[in-house]
């Protein structure tokens, strides 16, 4: 019979492994289950070589050594998997594992690959089975990024299976559908809030349907239509994201859109992309797939987008601030902390819509000149849009403003930062003049080669839309702070700290009421 302590040993690492492969599963699908981006990741974050990494693959040589006793690598096996795994099962994450069907596959995958090794082990060394088992396993636990990718390697084709049956499920739903009306939304930012605005609109004249939350990959379009869309709606609301080229074509070649909105062209995910053109042509490509007779709405505020002419499908311009040659453009804009008043002005006719609405930002006033253009060639009236607009509820950790108990007021805009609605936000702080003004950020990122000029651009212009900068986080501290104090900002008002946690205990010792706090991004475990 094994001594008591092989067994604590095999277990012990058993729930270490067991830890480990969820927190590197979590990082996997974070990394949207492509192996090219988790392997980038890696590279970029050294999580091969952590702390506790570096100490299972001490303990396990140590345990290989002919000259320690065994019962003394069993305890110091159990030792490591014990602490090792308890500070993985109390780790909190920003955004947790979702388990859905496919993440169970590989996980439970991953624990097979792991439980054959040992059990090779086992049968190489059956004197000493158990302890055999307990170091395979440990040896597992410092290769588990090996055994995430080979889960997900040997699942291909049970993936791909998968994948092509909800495909052509979702296709058969549409096809059963031919009088509904489908709407893209794509853009570098602004497409989700585009996405709801539109969707609140046209809900006062159609039965509407939008992908929900950040639903925009093919398989979440794929999701939306099998397990939400019915027979009655009329209208569908398809948000569109992509991290490489072809992506938007994929979904549209799915949904077939009549008609589409191009939100933004700018330096998202370049770390993908490479260049601006090849984000540009991604984002246009739902305009490319439109039909003779559909509708492409496309922002002229963005450079790159008015500079793309559009010949084979009707095409309506519209813009805030670049409004030569736009077809729908937004004037008399008037601020105030209650909200926004503005006209929607058709440059055709001079037709103007008088307009209220309780979001702020430049931002949500041209993401709302997208929805109401297609919603007035759509057939919604001018009353539906007006009395939709005034109802437009601001989009969680977009451009969110709040007061909260204390007397803070509270910028929320923690949602995905980027160049554009990062230097909007400040500009609504700057506004902010009672009290003083916080920034608390970890700054942008995906934007390649640029990362570092991006975000020191950012501190630079924040230094003179703020009163006291938290900087969270190393990812992009010395770009922002380097910024920071580029724009003159004092150095005793620029805080760094390593975490949101630490941020916020920061600002409870030092806001006050009347002071406002600007949330720009709160990026998700995959950095740091």
């Amino acid at each position: 019979m094994a001594p008591t302590i092989y067994i604590a040993a095999a277990l012990a690492a058993l729930f270490c492994l067991g830890t480990e492969l969820r927190r590197c599963l979590m990082m996997f699908q974070q990394n949207s289950y492509r192996p090219e981006r988790y392997r980038r990741w890696l590279a970029e974050s050294h999580d091969t070589t952590s702390g506790w990494r570096l100490c299972g693959i001490i303990v396990f040589f140590i345990a290989l050594t002919p000259f320690a006793p065994h019962t003394f690598s069993a305890a110091l096996t159990t030792a490591f998997g014990l602490l090792c795994g308890l500070s993985l099962f109390r780790r909190k994450y920003k955004k947790p594992l979702v388990m859905t069907m496919r993440a169970r596959r590989i996980y439970i995958t991953a624990l097979v690959i792991a439980a054959i090794a040992a059990g090779i082990a086992m049968l190489l060394f059956p004197g000493e089975c158990i302890f055999a088992a307990a170091l395979t396993l440990t040896g597992a636990y410092c290769m588990s990024h090996i055994l995430i990718l080979a889960a997900n390697f040997v699942l291909t084709p049970v993936e791909n299976r998968i994948t092509r049956r909800y495909y052509n499920d979702a296709a058969r739903i549409l096809a059963s559908m031919p009088g509904l009306k489908i709407v893209g939304v794509t853009g570098s930012y602004g497409k989700t809030t585009t996405k709801h605005y539109l969707y609140r609109i046209l809900s006062e004249h159609y039965e509407t349907l939008m992908t929900p939350g950040s639903y925009n990959t093919t398989l979440g379009v794929v999701r939306t239509i099998r397990e939400m869309l019915k027979p009655y709606h009329e209208v569908f609301v398809v948000e569109m994201g992509a991290k490489q080229v072809g992506d938007i074509k994929e979904i549209c070649d799915l949904v077939h859109p009549s008609a589409g909105i191009v939100t933004a062209v700018g330096p998202q995910h370049l770390e993908s992309f490479k260049t601006i053109d090849n984000v540009c042509s991604t984002k246009f490509e739902l305009v490319d797939s439109l039909p003779a007779d559909g509708l492409a709405v496309v922002n002229n505020d963005f450079e790159p987008v008015a500079a793309r002419s559009v010949s084979h499908v009707r095409c309506l311009r519209y813009a805030v601030k670049n409004t030569d040659g736009a077809d729908y453009i937004a004037t008399d804009i008037e601020y105030s902390p209650a909200g926004t008043r503005f006209k929607v002005v058709r440059t055709a006719d001079g037709h103007s819509l008088e307009l209220y609405t309780h979001l702020v930002g430049e931002c949500n006033i041209s993401n709302l000149l997208a929805a109401v253009a297609i919603a007035r060639n759509m057939g919604v009236t001018d009353a539906e849009i007006r009395y939709a607009v005034e109802k437009i509820e601001q989009v969680e950790h977009r451009m969110s403003i709040r007061r909260v108990p204390g007397g803070l007021t509270i910028i929320d805009d923690a949602f995905n930062s980027n160049p554009v609605g990062s230097a909007m936000a400040l500009d609504v702080l700057a506004s902010m003049t009672p009290g003083r003004r916080f920034l608390i950020t970890p700054g942008m990122i995906e934007l390649g080669d640029e990362q570092y000029e991006l975000n020191r651009r950012f501190g630079l212009k924040a230094a003179s839309c703020c009163d006291i900068a938290i900087v969270v986080g190393r990812y992009n501290r010395d770009a922002i702070v380097d910024g920071l104090k580029d724009g003159g900002m004092n150095p005793e008002t620029i805080r760094p700290v390593d975490s949101f946690a630490q941020a916020q205990a920061l600002l409870t010792s030092m806001a006050a009421p009347g002071d406002t706090v600007l949330y720009e991004n709160d990026l998700p475990d995959t950095f740091k």
